[in-house]
This record gives C-alpha cells, structure tokens and sequence, in this order.
C-alpha cells in the first residue's frame, strides 16, 4: 500500500511540473507543507485510504487553480484501478475540473457503488455529476471491464443542466414530478422548450423492468428528445444502480436535461445491425410484468419461434444472439426486441412486447460494417463540427463484437 501512495505522488508530481525540475521540487514541498510525506506510509488500510482521499482534495484544490486554456469543452478520462479513491484521483488527474460543467460516469459494479458516488461528487465538487453501473466499459478505442469511464461537457456546450431521480419504480413513481421541477428550474415548462437547444438523458435501473414506462410517460411530458440506457452489473442480474448528487440508487432512475450554448448543437444517431426477415410474429398472449411472451402466432411463443426459423424447439436458446425480433418502422429503423432466455415453452425478452403486438424475426448483419456506414453519413453531414459522442451500447452487442472477435 505504502508503494501505491508513494506512486500517485509521483504521478501527481509530474502532471503539474510536466519535465519541469524546478515546479517537480517545489511540488513535492507544498506536499510535505500539507502533511504528506512520500516516504512514510506503512501498509495500514486506513491511513492509505485517508491519504488518498487528503490527495483528492489537494488535486482539486490545484484543478481549479489551472487555466481552462488548452483544454477541450469536451474530455474524457478512465481508471482501472480497483479502489474507488485512487481511481478518481486518476480520472481527477486527467480531467480540468475548472472547464466541466456537466460530468457523466459510467462504472463497473464491482466498485462499492456508494463510496464511488460520493467520492466522484467530492472531487469534482461544483459540477453536474451523475451515471449509471455498467456491464462493460468503453472510451474511445478501449473496451474494458472492472473499470470506470467520463466524459467532461465543458461550460462552452453546455449552459444550463439539471437533474432529478425517480425512485420506487416498482410503485407508483412520478415522472411528472420531474419534469414540474425542471420547469421550475428552467424557468419554461419542457412542453414549449426548444427541443434543438435542449437534451435530456435518462439512465435507469437495469432490473427495474420499467423502462418503457418511464420513457414513455417522458414522450408524454416534452417534445425533447430524451436518450440513453439501463444500467448494468455485468450481466450478473443482481443489482444495478444509478448515481447522482453524490449517491448512489437501485429501483431508480436518474433524469437529466440539458441546455446548450447558443452556438452549440448535437445530432441523435441510433444503430442497429439487423435485417428483417419475412417471418411475423403476433404476440396473442404475453405477461406484460415479467416481459415474456407466452404465445405467437396463436402457438406455444418458443415452438413460434423454432417454426419460423424451421428448427427445433432446443435449438432456439442458441439463436436468441443472431435472432432477435424487432418492430419494423421502417427498413431503416427497427426498435429491437431482444430474446434473453426460453422459460419452458415462453421466451422472456430484454424488452416489452405487449399484447397483440406484431414483431418480425431478425436475422444478424455486419455489427461494425454497419456502424461504419451509420457513424460514417453523420461525420460527413457534421464535418470538423463534430467533437465527441457519447454512446449507449446493448449488452448482446458487445457480446456479439466479443464472441466474433471484432473488438479492434
């Protein structure tokens, strides 16, 4: 332990004197000013946790110090150190915290999901902070695991943000609630907002099963368009969590609107790689509570299923990856709805399909060659405009990229 202190003081160190031998000695001096000795730790777990955090905030204290100059509107940072305080004194080293305005994080739940919340809000005191649990990780051309990932939106994108959580989804939660306070907050009710200078971000409670609902009671309070995701635990489907104002919540979901700069925008992409197929699906009879389809087709829903693709009842578990089905909007825009696991003869689903709705069987395509074309129309109509994106991924689509060996 006493080794790890003494190399986040380097660290430390040489990010603020950057090669310079003269601010590396008088850094080490305001240190020792400040009660911390390099070379005098033992292995107490304690003491090294206490350190850490005294860092924190000496690292703050000189953030905020630095000029924004240099620095991007929009950065990002990631750790994979297995203690909460020295992963966000490495994401702290590499974010200016005097440029963020907004911070968004997103974490394995293999952390103590409660210290983290509070040690991110701690550090980065003054910012707009929340997240959600993962089931895996990215930033730019990484994919991790057991590891935290941010992005910093800069005061030059974004003016103004709030945040609000829902909690009790398995009751009778209150959407509307949120929404009244964001009109209190913004001074204009989210139904005559600008939906070009305003975004609002939802992440929720992965085992909450309430998704739907609250996305579209938002479609019933606003015109702005809200994205995001479900948090995870890396596919271990015990507990996922959500995180805001330094907290960390389970059953909830966190809800956050933003409002731009006048000269900035943003642009929503949305990606699937899937073909529809000529097989349709009707669900006659589902359990809207527990997201299993009971019968298609007027059939058992997995002898349905096995019919359409023309193989055996035992073979579908194998096909659910290759194999979803979707809601065909378009040719261009299916909301997929993904198989998780046959529960004797009824398939459960990630997503709701209710009554009588009408599904087709996918079939899978190209996972990257397909994202290349979507990402790559966007790059062209957006230029040298575009400075960042923050992505929402599904679960079975890192699967597939993993299984197939196409993570780089």
């Amino acid at each position: 332990m006493s080794r790890k202190i003494e190399e986040i003081i380097d660290k430390m160190i040489e990010d603020r004197a950057k090669g310079n031998t003269a601010i590396a000695e008088m850094t080490r001096a305001k240190l020792i000013l400040k009660g911390i000795y390099p070379d005098k730790y033992n292995e107490n777990q304690e003491e090294h946790s206490n350190t850490i955090e005294k860092l924190i905030e000496i690292n703050k204290q000189w953030n905020a110090e630095e000029s924004i100059d240099g620095y991007s509107n929009l950065q990002t940072a990631y750790s994979q150190k297995e203690l909460e305080e020295e992963a966000v004194l490495e994401i702290q080293s590499q974010i200016n915290h005097k440029s963020t305005k907004v911070l968004i994080y997103f974490a394995s739940s293999s952390y103590d999901q409660e210290r983290l919340s509070q040690m991110m809000q701690k550090s980065f005191e003054g910012c707009i902070i929340f997240g959600c649990s993962t089931a895996g990780e990215r930033i730019n051309e990484k994919l991790l695991t057991n590891s935290i990932v941010v992005l910093s939106l800069g005061h030059n994108l974004i003016a103004d943000a709030k945040v609000e959580v829902i909690q009790d989804l398995n009751r009778d939660f209150n959407t509307k609630g949120a929404f009244e306070s964001f009109g209190r907050y913004f001074n204009e009710s989210p139904t005559t907002m600008d939906p070009i200078k305003h975004v609002g971000i939802v992440l929720i409670d992965g085992l909450s099963s309430q998704e739907e609902k609250i996305m579209d009671e938002i479609g019933d309070l606003t015109n702005i368009n809200f994205i995001g995701g479900s948090a995870g635990d890396n596919l271990k489907f015990e507990k996922t969590t959500v995180y805001a104002n330094g907290k960390s919540y389970s059953n909830s979901a966190v809800i956050a609107l933003l409002k731009m700069q006048d000269k900035v925008g943003f642009s929503i992409i949305k990606t699937q790689s899937f073909k529809a197929l000529d097989s349709i699906l009707v669900a006659n009879k589902v359990n809207e509570k527990t997201r299993e389809v009971i019968e298609f087709n007027h059939k058992p829903a997995a002898n349905a299923y096995a019919d359409a693709l023309g193989i055996s009842v035992e073979e579908i578990q194998s096909r659910f990856f290759r194999h979803p089905v979707g809601l065909l909007i378009d040719e261009d825009h299916i909301l997929i709805r993904s198989p998780m696991q046959k529960n004797g003869s009824n398939i459960k689903f990630s997503c709701n399909i209710l009554n009588n709705m009408e599904v087709r069987l996918l079939e899978a395509k190209d996972i990257v060659e397909q994202t290349k074309i979507a990402l790559d129309k966007k790059k062209q109509k957006l230029g040298d405009k575009l400075v960042g994106i923050l992505s929402f991924d599904c679960v079975y689509r890192r699967l597939e990229i993993e299984n197939k060996n196409l993570v780089e």
